[in-house]
């Protein structure tokens, strides 16, 4: 700080020598040179002090891109696919996607007042059901407690349900009517030929051989019409689960005794493995059974062509506490496409298959409030996932 007093004090001296030399100069050139030098040297002390002192000014950033941003995300939420609000406090409901607002108006529920009271009534996420101008839907209500600048709040949402559902159902009601059409007609047809035939040879003396072919060929595929409605009993008549503590260990070893000697004698091999020794479930344990057993055999089928053909039965606790059992093979997998289709009634990706393996276990687990889904492995092979 001392110097640049020093400096400006002598600049100014000699750009006041520069001026006074100057005007005292008259026509002498010699004067002249004399002053431009001192106002020379003045600039050249000064200049430092200049570039010191010289204002910077600091642009603010532009808000452009934040503002480009929040119109953005608000136009995304506006035109989410479900209806989602936003409860600041126990009185204010504030919709934020035009799916709630359509909902609550005119054309939407019935009972806007209805819909107010669900939604502030709630105190935990599930399948909720709405009367809507279009009838009875159903619809899962998912609540999120968020943490505001220091206050709680809570974002409520409602996911549609019935397009998709209704979608499938009809997939599997097309589906189920291509198959009863077809097995149906593939028996009724030879055996209303054959009992033509049989009429026919009734008036001939020596059809008695061709007369029992006849009717042999009619209870052949009168036996095989019966075990297709048997099959489709099974598929629709399942008892009510009777819920318990079912103890994964014992069950393990009981699957293991009766299947691990199978796979053994293919030249394979089955393996049943529990993270904890302890791990409980509270299923109906004859249905688990069931469906585990269903599995293992879908998993055989699979195998049928492997020379050491490989089978994994695995139980862990899964994210959130949730209980997982996963049954998988080294076969060839389940075909890419045909990963949604597996479970409907009497499809099946293998050649002579009755399509109900699946549909069984999807059932069972359905009525012990599970759920039973594909995952392709990494290594090849096909694994399905038990959630409880």
């Amino acid at each position: 700080m001392g110097s640049d007093k020093a400096r400006l004090a002598l600049a100014t001296s000699l750009f006041l020598a520069a001026g006074f030399t100057a005007g005292m100069a008259g026509p002498s050139p010699r004067v002249w040179v004399a002053a431009g030098l001192m106002l020379l040297a003045g600039i050249a002390v000064a200049w430092p002090l200049a570039r010191l002192r010289a204002p910077v000014i600091a642009l603010p950033e532009s808000p452009a891109p934040d503002a480009r941003r929040l119109v953005t995300l608000q136009a995304t939420l506006d035109h989410l696919p479900v209806a989602v609000w936003l409860m600041p406090d126990a009185r204010t409901l504030q919709p934020l996607s035009s799916r709630a607002r359509r909902l609550a108006a005119p054309g939407g529920v019935r009972d806007a007042g209805k819909l107010d009271e669900l939604l502030r009534g709630s105190d935990r996420s599930g399948p909720v059901v709405l009367e809507t101008e279009r009838g009875t839907e159903r619809w899962v209500l998912q609540r999120q407690t968020l943490a505001i600048d220091g206050s709680e709040q809570v974002l409520l949402a409602l996911v549609p349900l019935e397009a998709e559902l209704e979608t499938e159902s009809l997939q599997a009601w097309r589906q189920l009517l291509q198959v009863l059409t077809h097995e149906i007609m593939n028996s009724l047809t030879p055996i209303k030929s054959l009992s033509s035939t049989a009429l026919a040879l009734l008036d001939e003396a020596d059809a008695r051989e061709d007369l029992r072919t006849a009717l042999d060929a009619i209870a052949r595929r009168s036996e095989h019409l019966s075990g297709f409605v048997t099959n489709y009993r099974k598929v629709s008549q399942w008892p009510a689960p009777v819920m318990a503590p079912v103890n994964l260990q014992a069950l393990f070893n009981r699957l293991q005794q009766a299947v691990g000697a199978a796979w053994t004698a293919r030249g394979g091999e089955a393996t049943f493995e529990l993270a904890s020794p302890s791990l409980r479930l509270l299923a109906d344990e004859g249905q688990l059974e069931q469906v585990l057993l269903a599995l293992i055999q879908n998993a055989e089928q699979a195998t049928a062509d492997q020379s050491h053909p490989r089978l994994w039965l695995q139980a862990r606790q899964g994210r959130g506490g949730r209980l997982q059992i996963m049954v998988r093979d080294n076969g060839p997998g389940v075909p890419s496409g045909l990963e949604r289709q597996i479970f409907l009634p009497f499809f099946s990706a293998r050649t002579g298959g009755h399509g109900i393996g699946l549909t069984v276990v999807r059932q069972l687990m359905a009525g012990m409030g599970g759920r039973v889904r594909h995952v392709r492995p990494l290594e090849r092979g096909a694994a399905f996932i038990l959630s409880f």
